[in-house]
């Protein structure tokens, strides 16, 4: 059975997104994802940007009535032409932006990390299940067939017992990028270092119980309210370890090993969201197994998964509850950094549900990176 044959839908049953916030992600790799959808088209459009606006809703179809501005966006959600929201805006309107749509009773896709605090994230989840909406965290990687063989690769046996993880995410970042305000709740660890926290907890299946972490920058101008990079140190149960360095000021790479007591797997470019991924698997002294993995549209499997899940009238799995457990170690990260200290970290609540084989959803990739309108990738290239 296809992905598509498991995710069917007439235009009748399409779910209605706006987006919110028309930055790069937003215009690189969410917009354009839609086309690979069944079940989800973008109807509307958010930026207090007028050339934004206007450009961008050209060259998707979307009519100059359909788009907003951030004062307007309770108008865009009392509309009724919009069924749910893909929230692209900096960390800290986060909570704000989901908790306003869950009032309106429109669901709400919501990008990385959740929020700043753990009581922004428990606030959007109480709301949410309030008003009866569907509140999911885009972690695309949850649907990406290298990350997700991966696991079932550790959880074989293969490479016996897994004991220790490390990742690398590194990319060089520049200082006007939203990325580097302390004021939009951004940094390495909250933009970057989600990703390998998050990739050690699906891999381990399991969750942290304490952690250790130590920042680090050279006198630039771009790293005055941001650290440059961050490492971390992470005690999993079974005395195993997970560690990972991320920084805004290295060059690009992003690669995480696993190893075991009788092998490892190798994953590069381990979080990338449109390129080829390479596993290497070393199993004692046979010969290494390379295998490539296509690009694919990771936003368009998001999408198309979340939009079933409202649809059908399904919990997801990539919830609240998973973003939640995120910022609590990105909180207990943070307070390490700052005591010097190992920080016990206390109250996860272990998902019901851990990414497994089952949910991979492939769309082909983008045929090409579309035009940019006022926007830059965080190197700074348009």
């Amino acid at each position: 059975m296809t992905t598509q044959d498991r995710y069917p839908a007439t235009d009748a049953q399409k779910i209605r997104y706006a987006v919110v916030g028309l930055g790069w992600f937003a215009q690189a790799a969410a917009l354009p994802a839609f086309a690979n959808t069944e079940n989800s088209q973008v109807v509307a459009l958010v930026s207090d940007n007028p050339t934004k606006r206007s450009e961008v809703a050209k060259k998707y179809g979307i009519a100059e009535s359909q788009t907003y501005t951030y004062a307007q966006y309770d108008d865009l959600l009392n509309s009724g032409t919009i069924d749910a929201v893909y929230i692209a805006l900096p960390n800290q309107l986060h909570c704000d932006y989901t908790v306003r749509a869950a009032q309106a009773g429109v669901h709400i896709l919501c990008e990385k990390p959740m929020a700043v605090t753990v009581a922004e994230c428990e606030q959007m989840i109480a709301v949410a299940q309030e008003h009866n909406v569907k509140l999911a965290i885009a972690y695309r990687l949850h649907f990406d067939a290298a990350n997700l063989q991966a696991v079932e690769i550790v959880k074989s046996g293969q490479i016996g017992e897994p004991r220790f993880f490390h990742a690398i995410f590194a990319q060089q970042t520049e200082g006007a990028n939203s990325r580097m305000k302390a004021e939009t709740g951004s940094g390495t660890i909250e933009d970057i270092g989600i990703y390998c926290i998050n990739a050690a907890r699906y891999l381990f299946q399991s969750e942290p119980i304490s952690v250790f972490a130590t920042s680090a920058s050279k006198p630039e101008e771009r790293f005055r309210e941001v650290a440059e990079m961050t490492s971390a140190i992470m005690q999993f149960p079974g005395d195993r370890l997970a560690s990972f360095t991320c920084s805004f000021g290295a060059a690009k790479l992003a690669t995480y090993q696993v190893m075991g007591t009788g092998g490892n797997l190798h994953v590069e470019p381990a979080f990338a969201s449109q390129a080829d991924i390479k596993h290497v698997l070393a199993i004692d002294d046979q010969p290494k197994q390379e295998r490539i993995f296509p690009a694919c549209d990771q936003l368009a499997a998001v999408f198309t998964y979340f939009s079933d899940c409202v649809l059908h009238d399904k919990q997801p799995a990539i919830s609240g509850r998973e973003g939640l457990i995120d910022l609590k170690i990105i909180c207990a990260i943070k307070e390490s950094i700052a005591t010097a200290k190992f920080v016990s970290i206390d109250g996860i609540e272990s998902p019901q549900h851990r990414p497994t084989a089952a949910q991979i959803i492939e769309r082909p990739p983008l045929q090409q990176q579309p035009q940019l309108v006022n926007a830059a990738d965080p190197a700074g290239k348009s």
